[in-house]
């Protein structure tokens, strides 16, 4: 796995990521669009349209309205060379404290405040401003920071917001808290659900006597056991949607057998699903038992279910029979420290999620799934509109994830099938596609991050597998076929640029790989002509299937290629020659 040990160098390697992008942003909007995509919106186009465009004027570098979830947002952002090497002023938290006061207020106050404002920001503050006062949205102030800041000055902002007349809140992200949200971007939990109220069931006829707590000074874990309804976990989604699942190794499931048992439960017995279900597993940044309304709360921040997705979603699928049943809870904060060394934190993580998945059987390619080169290369890959899937999930939920945008789909399972018949012995795709997610071969299957490693051998590999189409015996002579091909192609695809022409050929599906598949038929004729030749006669002969798994392939097919008994070799000459002028053509 890639390393997890954070430092500097991650920070601004994502920023520069985002400078590919926006080359015109300046190292300070690039920090906000940073924080912003980390910790308030998935919703890109949305970030960079929040930012203001004029750092420090009246410290809003950007104002981000949610008509859905009726919140603003305030960021501003102050960027520092060095991280934890300079302490906030005093006077510049304050007054960005004091714009939930005079956004709030009367009128001449809020006149103070955009007074002199360039005119976008002003007109920004104008549309916070009727949200807040007449459509009763709430404030949320975000001070993003490299540098230091007091606990005191902290309470201070906070002390300065509560007189707001609005709902409003403060956060003062500075150098520790910044390094917590990389982490979790950089791990694909982000933005992250901030907190939630998980209310403890009690009354309805179920009588629970106290709640489990444990707290273990060695490791300064701390984990409550109690029970919620089943409604209760429903609205855990209801409220957060798919990010409280994001440490998850898998996405869900929908159609199984352990999922179809749950429903005919909830539809039959609610009563006994508590009996018969393993419960959620949660971990959180910090938790505390409340009081409200004579219910006893755990408030947790930064949630994530790693054990319960199915359950979770289940419930939420049925919600009408969810109050009549009973979940078990775990709930469990782990201290984080990633200013030291992150390792720590993702293999505690890892190792509670591997030992309490088990219902649902976890495979290699699971446990893979978070890994820090996977959600590099789902970013990158949805940079040219890509839709990555790192995670086993039903057909239904990656629809959901694509909405209505026109991505390409592609599975981690196929890219590392492409690289793996590609780069290695076609034998070893015969050994099952879960191998190549195991330690042997999962750091040379994925060795970076770029997406035309990945894609050109992907594109390729579709192009042989549609020639295979409805021809038994190509089916198992595919891996050799791509494996050769890819000899060929490799040289010609060297730089970006005709890597690049080759995808968008595949993307359009356009005419010129009908040249490209006369060569790929001529190859396959040639390796069914070289089973013959070498399976042997009579009760001794090799079938194709036992044939195409033996180890060293593909050089007794080069030598046969060569020779004299292969009479498919001009056909390919003359088909790939054409192929070979067209692409060039069509780069230019």
């Amino acid at each position: 796995m890639v390393s997890n040990k954070l430092s500097e160098s991650d920070l601004s390697r994502e920023l520069e990521s985002f400078k590919e992008i926006y080359p015109k942003l300046s190292q300070d909007e690039l920090f906000v669009l940073s924080f912003l995509r980390a910790f308030v919106t998935d919703d890109e186009k949305a970030a960079v349209d929040s930012l203001t465009g004029v750092s420090g004027d009246k410290g809003a570098d950007a104002i981000l309205i949610d008509d859905k979830t009726k919140d603003v947002f305030i960021v501003q952002g102050k960027f520092r060379e060095r991280i934890g090497g300079k302490n906030e002023k005093r006077s510049d938290i304050t007054s960005f404290a004091d714009i939930a006061v005079r956004l709030s207020g009367k009128k001449d106050e809020f006149d103070s405040l955009v007074e002199n404002s360039e005119s976008r920001v002003r007109e920004r503050l104008r549309e916070a401003r009727e949200r807040i006062v007449k459509r009763n949205y709430r404030l949320q102030l975000y001070y993003a920071t490299l540098g230091k800041c007091s606990e005191g000055l902290e309470k201070e902002a906070i002390s300065i917001v509560r007189t707001a007349e609005c709902q409003a809140g403060i956060e003062i992200c500075s150098d520790k808290k910044i390094m917590h949200l990389l982490a979790d971007y950089i791990e694909g939990v982000a933005p992250p659900v901030p907190g939630l109220d998980l209310e403890m069931e009690s009354g309805h006829g179920v009588s629970v006597n106290g709640t489990l707590q444990r707290y273990d000074s060695k490791t300064d874990i701390e984990s409550w056991v109690f029970s919620m309804s089943g409604r209760a976990v429903a609205d855990i989604f209801e409220r957060s949607g798919p990010r409280v699942f994001a440490r998850n190794v898998r996405g869900f499931l929908e159609n199984t057998e352990v999922n179809r048992s749950m429903q005919e439960t909830l539809k039959h017995q609610p009563e006994y699903f508590w009996y018969y279900n393993n419960g959620i597993t949660m971990i959180c940044d910090a938790a505390e038992k409340r009081s409200s309304k004579g219910k006893d709360i755990l408030h947790v921040d930064n949630p994530q279910i790693i054990n319960g997705q199915q359950t979770t979603r289940t419930l939420h699928k049925m919600i009408e029979r969810a109050p009549e049943a009973s979940v078990p809870v775990r709930v469990i904060r782990i201290p984080r420290e990633v200013e030291e060394d992150h390792q720590h934190f993702e293999n505690l993580v890892s190792s509670i999620v591997r030992a309490t998945n088990w219902q649902n059987a976890i495979r290699a390619s699971d446990l893979m799934s978070n890994d820090r080169r996977q959600i590099e290369i789902e970013r990158a890959f949805r940079k040219l509109r890509y839709l990555y899937i790192r995670k086993r999930q039903s057909k239904s939920e990656v629809r959901s994830i694509a909405g209505a945008n026109r991505f390409f789909t592609v599975t981690k399972e196929e890219i590392a099938q492409a690289v793996a018949a590609c780069d290695l012995d076609p034998a070893t795709l015969r050994l099952g596609k879960e191998r190549l997610f195991e330690e042997d071969y999962y750091q040379f299957v994925f060795p970076n991050a770029d997406p035309n490693y990945y894609l050109k051998r992907y594109w390729l590999m579709k192009c042989v597998g549609k020639a295979a189409k409805g021809y038994p015996e190509r089916a198992y002579a595919k891996w050799l076929v791509l494996h050769f091909m890819w000899k060929q192609i490799k040289g010609l695809l060297k730089t970006k640029s005709i890597s690049n022409t080759f995808r968008e050929l595949h993307e359009n599906n356009d005419d010129i790989l009908k040249t490209l598949r006369r060569a790929i038929n001529a190859v396959f004729n040639a390796s069914l002509a070289f089973y013959r030749k070498k399976r042997g006669k009579g009760a001794t002969a090799i079938d194709v299937s036992s044939f195409f798994r033996r180890r060293g392939l593909p050089t007794e097919f080069e030598t046969f290629w060569s020779g004299s008994s292969n009479r498919y070799r001009g056909s390919f000459k003359k088909s790939w020659a054409r192929f070979e002028k067209l692409l060039y053509e069509a780069q230019e």
